[in-house]
């Protein structure tokens, strides 16, 4: 079964973190991804643009209205996402364990449906 793991961080900590810190959490998600893959579970995943950069839309009555930004505002943003192959949500709640944000963030798991 598909999971979609949404990976949530406090963007503006992330953006003061210093270089050397950046690149250490990089390279563990490279290291995770590298892993994943060989293992067949691994199906996709990106890093978002920051928050600012984002738009939500909505459509009431025909019309439709754009405003910039997320949707809602919360301490944590969504920051990316892995597409993982698990068989069952134990499988994925243990990778999501091991995606380098958990450490001070939260990934939300979710199980896709299948058309």
């Amino acid at each position: 079964m598909q999971y979609l793991l949404l990976i949530y961080l406090e963007e503006e900590r992330w953006r003061e973190s210093p270089e050397p810190e950046k690149q250490k959490v990089y390279r563990a998600y490279r290291d995770l991804i590298e892993e994943l893959t060989k293992a067949g579970s691994y199906l996709g995943g990106n890093e978002l643009q920051p928050v600012t950069t984002s738009s939500t839309v909505r459509v009431r009555n025909g019309k439709r209205n754009i405003t910039d930004g997320p949707f809602a505002e919360t301490k944590e943003q969504l920051g990316g996402y892995f597409l993982v192959e698990a068989k069952n949500l134990d499988e994925a709640l243990a990778i999501a364990a091991r995606i380098p944000s958990a450490q001070d963030g939260s990934i939300e798991v979710r199980p896709v449906v299948k058309q």
